[in-house]
């Protein structure tokens, strides 16, 4: 399922980054990589900030349907 149907406080497995090359690469630059715990932080205008790597990063609704869980 994609990131954006995961709840608040929700923490999940990602098991795939899907999207173009650039977007895959962008996305596992900011710590977005298979098998790595990601928590859904909170919701805000458009954006989902998530925990990912002792870090907490913002990423667009159209990024976050590319994360899958």
């Amino acid at each position: 399922m994609p990131l954006t149907l995961v709840g608040t406080g929700n923490t999940n497995t990602i098991k795939k980054v899907g999207g173009r090359s650039e977007t895959r690469m962008f996305l596992e630059k900011l710590g977005f990589v298979q098998g790595c715990p990601v928590t859904v932080v909170a919701e805000n205008s458009g954006n989902v900030i998530v925990k990912v790597r002792e870090s907490r990063v913002a990423v667009s609704r159209e990024m976050a349907r590319h994360i899958i869980v």
